[in-house]
């Protein structure tokens, strides 16, 4: 979702680190659409980094900046261990050996999505830029560890790294996917669509979001910012909102009324509790703000977004 909303922002932007677009390579295991309109050729690939061959055409014809999205999220993670490396470690450290075998000339910019789960219990309740990363999942595991190569092949001079680890993003369009963070974005995204949404943990749960919106911006800005900022800590927290569930259900009440927030089902999941017991709630990015990261204040705004960029402006659920 995110890769092909990047894709839609570099077909109307046309430019990406002061240069023209010339070139762009969507690539996934599934097969998806290339952006509309775009003032260059985007080619479209499926394609597994963890196949023979894969990641040596992918880099054929050494891009100058790389991003890498792909992951097995939260949940599928946890579920399925092996496919959970595979993916999220295997991957990342075949991509970046077939970046450091292309040759002493080739350094591209590599932009990492990493995740807030990489951070575990106990951490205060407000985490700054000096917090450990201790992750309790073995997806914010793999993450830590695609943070540490990326950090590592740009020490050694392959690649000009950089990690964000991105809020939750939030209200994700579409139909519910694997994340264990999937209720946040259901319990505004479904209602406003005049269907049920299943809220499956406290209304005192906190979590730290950025809508899809700020995650395009954040890799934006992450493409074309001077790295050599950054020093020898190539990873960054970005900027988000902190709220609580309850406070998601009263924004969402504000912008489209009680009859949309009665969708939303109370339906615990200890499964899905215990995951979420263990993420960080809120943050103080500095770092990040500093080097211009910038995301949303309140999740009203957010939901605002969703309805501006998903829904047409309008919320035809609730006939306002």
């Amino acid at each position: 979702m995110v890769g092909a909303k990047l894709a839609e922002r570099l077909a109307r932007d046309g430019m990406l680190a002061g240069m023209p677009v010339a070139h762009v390579r969507l690539a996934d295991v599934v097969e998806s659409g290339s952006p509309a309109r775009a003032g260059f050729d985007a080619e479209v690939v499926v394609g597994d980094l963890g196949d023979d061959g894969v990641v040596a055409d992918l880099l054929e014809d050494c891009p100058d900046v790389i991003f890498h999205l792909a992951a097995v999220v939260s949940a599928a993670a946890e579920r399925d261990l092996g496919q959970g490396y595979r993916v999220n470690l295997d991957g990342m450290r075949l991509l970046l050996d077939g970046i450091r075998t292309r040759g002493i000339d080739y350094r591209p910019r590599v932009v990492l999505a990493s995740s807030i789960a990489v951070f575990g219990a106990p951490f205060p309740e407000v985490i700054g830029d000096e917090q450990l990363l201790a992750p309790l999942t073995s997806y914010g595991t793999q993450k830590a560890i695609a943070e540490l190569l990326l950090s590592d092949y740009s020490r050694r001079g392959f690649l000009d790294g950089i990690g964000l680890r991105l809020p939750t993003i939030c209200v994700r369009p579409g139909k519910p996917n694997a994340a264990a963070s999937g209720f946040f974005s259901n319990i505004i995204r479904e209602p406003l669509n005049g269907e049920e949404a299943v809220l499956p943990v406290p209304d005192d749960t906190r979590h730290w979001h950025a809508s899809p919106r700020s995650a395009v911006g954040f890799l934006v800005h992450a493409a074309t910012i001077d790295t050599g900022l950054l020093g020898d800590r190539r990873c960054l927290t970005m900027p988000g909102v902190s709220v609580t569930v309850a406070e998601q259900i009263e924004a969402l009440r504000r912008v489209a009324g009680d009859e949309v927030v009665r969708r939303i089902r109370r339906a615990p999941d200890e499964s899905i509790m215990a995951i979420v017991a263990g993420w960080p709630r809120d943050f103080d990015p500095r770092r990040a703000r500093a080097l211009g990261f910038s995301a949303e204040t309140d999740f009203e705004e957010i939901i605002r977004i969703h309805i501006e960029d998903e829904l047409g402006g309008t919320i035809p659920a609730a006939g306002v």
